[in-house]
């Protein structure tokens, strides 16, 4: 569930009186020592990117202008008063306002989520695509090797930027500072899961700063969190500009109903402090939510799941294609590693293990064998030294692994033999982790829908944490990826495994 950007403070001023009804500020806000001011970094960050993109389209634009006419500045056509050097510039700064026309530098999208790259990509694309149909219709001389220049380098440069620019901020967050603050208004049990849902994602730069929660008093505590309660939903808006929230977050609660939600929404204008509902939705993905006005209300649109059709052809040819090509790039590796566990160790190269894949049925998933042959008759006496839960079992200092092994599951180079799985069709590339029968025996009912996919070499499991998630986390994210998959979801998975792995966090 997302929260609107906070807007900036500084562009409007806040309120300093509030309708009565709402209730008055308290004469002294609390402490705040420390606390970023929003309009402080959120400004200086838009003006970075603003500088970071002229940098990227000056740099694109003058390569493929020296790539193409050199120091020439001749016209563009035949009695043209149009020169090399002023169509380049023209283009340079067609770019950026592509750019801020498509709000790529919008607050509801940087530093999260893969739209502020969509949004990149399709500025881009679209002004060269402007560019090429107007050289034609009016025969100017730009070559096809000046587009060919230019746009491959901005963008590909101006995507590196927003990446850069995007883990920055992820630091800054990591210690504490860059964040909206928000003030969470609703019933104590949908609050606390909106609380412990952006808890849960501290890098999407939201934290709860409060909550007015009708029945609990001022100075308790927002229960299963460490959030206080600062006082009651009537008085929100009042609260908030105490707090100095950036956000007011309206979770559902049969006290603060559609007329209380009106007049905070009208309380918080020209207060410069955004209000959000998040709606009773739970780990269901944007592309599948859809507002439709209907009578005038705003209804929330769920469509179902997709796991036929085009996508799932597209999903197949992917995965084939790629795993095709990594057996054939990693075999080196493969056959080193092949070597180094048949000579320290007595039994099989490879590990075979019935699994339970799509729609319950079992297959043999393969991996090169990382424990002693009888590992699993060791198996019972270990049970209880379990570091997971009681469905899966981990141990971090398992002495059934083998000294080669271990140096396998860190890196999980042991997963490789199921690049073949994945050509057999048994696998994906992304998906759930595969999980044995005994585990599946022990699913509640809806823990059954992470068998409507193919199961995984990696996934959300995969980059979240891996063996260090508790169990619920793990079926959560698991059954997130089937609620939303899609195939720009299966690009960024794949991309966070292989950072993932480098860092070897959370494999044993």
């Amino acid at each position: 569930m997302s929260i609107s950007e906070a807007r900036e403070s500084a562009s409007i001023p806040r309120a300093r009186t509030l309708p009565p009804a709402l209730g008055e500020a308290p004469d002294q806000p609390p402490s705040l020592s420390g606390v970023t001011s929003p309009g402080a970094w959120l400004g200086r960050y838009g003006r970075r990117l603003v500088l970071t993109d002229l940098a990227v389209v000056v740099l694109a634009v003058a390569s493929a202008h020296a790539y193409r006419f050199g120091l020439d500045d001749g016209p563009v056509t035949g009695g043209s008063a149009l020169g090399y050097v002023e169509l380049s510039v023209l283009i340079g700064v067609a770019w950026l306002g592509s750019l801020t026309l498509h709000d790529t530098r919008d607050l509801k999208v940087v530093g999260t989520g893969a739209d502020e790259y969509k949004r990149v990509l399709n500025a881009s694309w679209r002004l060269f695509g402007l560019v090429a149909i107007g050289a034609f219709l009016f025969r100017l001389d730009i070559a096809r090797t000046y587009v060919a220049v230019a746009f491959p380098i901005g963008t590909l440069l101006l995507l590196l930027s927003r990446y850069g620019w995007r883990h920055w901020l992820y630091a800054r967050r990591r210690a504490g500072g860059y964040t909206s603050r928000v003030l969470v208004v609703g019933g104590a049990g949908t609050s606390a899961d909106l609380t412990s849902a952006l808890a849960r994602h501290p890098l999407a730069g939201y934290r709860v700063v409060g909550a007015c929660v009708p029945g609990l008093a001022a100075g308790e505590q927002l229960p299963g969190t460490d959030v206080p309660v600062v006082g009651p939903p009537e008085r929100a808006a009042a609260l908030a500009a105490a707090v100095r929230a950036d956000a007011v977050a309206v979770t559902t609660s049969e006290a603060f109903g559609t007329q209380e939600l009106r007049r905070l929404a009208w309380a918080l204008e020209g207060s410069g402090i955004s209000l959000a509902v998040a709606p009773g939705l739970t780990d269901v993905a944007g592309p599948r939510v859809h507002t439709r006005p209907v009578a005038g209300l705003p209804l929330l649109h769920v469509e179902e799941p997709q796991y036929e059709g085009a996508a799932r052809v597209g999903k197949r040819v992917f995965d084939m294609v790629v795993a095709a090509a990594a057996l054939i790039v990693l075999s080196p590796v493969i056959a080193v590693i092949a070597v180094l566990v048949r000579l320290t160790s007595p039994g099989p190269v490879l590990f075979r293990q019935e699994r339970v894949g799509v729609r319950g049925e079992p297959f043999v998933m393969l991996k090169f064998r990382s424990m002693h042959v009888d590992a699993e008759q060791r198996l019972d006496a270990l049970l209880a030294k379990s570091d997971s839960n009681n469905v899966l079992f981990k141990l971090k200092n398992d002495p059934r692994v083998t000294s080669v092994g271990k140096h396998l599951r860190r890196y999980s180079l042991d997963e490789l033999p199921q690049l073949v799985n994945v050509l057999c069709g048994d696998m994906s590339l992304v998906g759930p982790r595969p999980p044995i029968q005994r585990e599946v025996d022990l699913y509640h009912d809806h823990v059954h829908r992470r068998l409507l996919v193919k199961p995984g070499i990696t996934g959300l499991w995969q980059v979240s944490g891996r063996s260090d998630l508790s169990w619920e986390d793990a079926v959560r994210l698991d059954l997130y990826y089937v609620e939303n998959w899609s195939m720009t979801a299966d690009l960024q998975i794949l991309w966070r495994t292989v950072r993932t792995v480098l860092g070897a966090k959370g494999a044993y």
